[in-house]
Formats: C-alpha cells, sequence, structure tokens
C-alpha cells in the first residue's frame, strides 16, 4: 500500500538557504534539505485502486501558478516542542489549491483531514528538546522571508516507518 500525500517541492536554492539554519537544538532531528516540501493534503496508506483515483482526480485540477511566502520559522507543540517549521503566508492561492485538493479527496471517499492546514515546511522533527533552548533558537534565527513560485504541485509517495523522507514524486500537475 502506498502512503501518499500531495505538496509543493521547494526549489533547490531556497532548501539551501533553509538548510543553513540547521543545528543549535539538542533533541532535532533535522530533515535533510532534499525532503522539504510544503504539505497540501495528507492522504495515507491507500490500495494501488484508490491511488489511481486520486491520481486521475488530481488531474481535474486547473489553477495558475502563485507565489508562496515564507514568513519566518516557528515551533509546533507548544510548552513541549516538537518541530522547527518555517511558516508560510496563507495566502488566497495557496489555500484554496489546499481546499480543492481536500474537496475532491472527501469526494472519492478519502477521509476528511482531521488537522487545520497551516502551511509549513517541517525543518526538524523535536524529541525532548528544551522550550527555553527553541525558544532561544527562534530568537536569533526566528526571521526567514523569502519567496517561491509553486508553478506545479506533485503526489509524494513515501515509507511509513521512515518519518522524514525518502520521499518520491509519483505525479506532477501544473499550475498556470
Amino acid at each position: 500500500m502506498p502512503r501518499l500525500f500531495t505538496g509543493l517541492e521547494i526549489p533547490s536554492d531556497l532548501a539551501s538557504d533553509l538548510g543553513m539554519l540547521r543545528g543549535g537544538i539538542s533533541g532535532a532531528r533535522w530533515i535533510d534539505t532534499d525532503f522539504y516540501h510544503l504539505t497540501l493534503r495528507f492522504i495515507g496508506d491507500i490500495d494501488h485502486a484508490t491511488a489511481r483515483d486520486v491520481c486521475g482526480t488530481l488531474e481535474k485540477i486547473r489553477r495558475p501558478a502563485f507565489t508562496v511566502t515564507l514568513e519566518g520559522l516557528d515551533s509546533f507543540g507548544g510548552g513541549k516542542p516538537r518541530a522547527i517549521v518555517a511558516k508560510a503566508k496563507p495566502a488566497a492561492p495557496l489555500v484554496e489549491l489546499q481546499a480543492e485538493q481536500e474537496r475532491l479527496m472527501r469526494r472519492i471517499g478519502i477521509p476528511p483531514e482531521p488537522r487545520k492546514f497551516t502551511p509549513h515546511i517541517t525543518l526538524a522533527r523535536l524529541r525532548d528538546a528544551s522550550s527555553t533552548a527553541v525558544a532561544a533558537y527562534l530568537t536569533t534565527r526566528g526571521f526567514f522571508s523569502r519567496r517561491f513560485e509553486a508553478t506545479r504541485f506533485v503526489l509524494f509517495s513515501s515509507r511509513a516507518a521512515t518519518g522524514g523522507g525518502p520521499y518520491l514524486v509519483e505525479a506532477a500537475y501544473p499550475l498556470g
């Protein structure tokens, strides 16, 4: 069974810049820059027939290309931080693309995504990282502002056991 999700690829120059922000937090497992992405819709572990339906359904999406703006670093998990992320501005084209994918996936029987869409790129997963250390990291490195053009979205597959890659592009869908 493939584990699938849709997302935006991160240009290599931006991934390199984000990679320069690594380090300085004990308990951080930094994601390889080759695996940086912005998840649009987690689909999950599905059978091959459903995977074909997903591919065919995603082909119907017609949206213009758009600019994604990264507006700083943050952490997820509150007092018990579990990830360091680069936040993306939830601009209308990005949110609308994600919402359309959500609607289409539900239409073909994929269960609704239970989490609210919070556009981001995961930079590190944290285990037993001190909230003080994370706050210090964000204070010194948290200002990060960049833009990139989203000219396509992709269907990724991943292995359930690895978390953080490797991710394979199964199909690409142009925007514009």
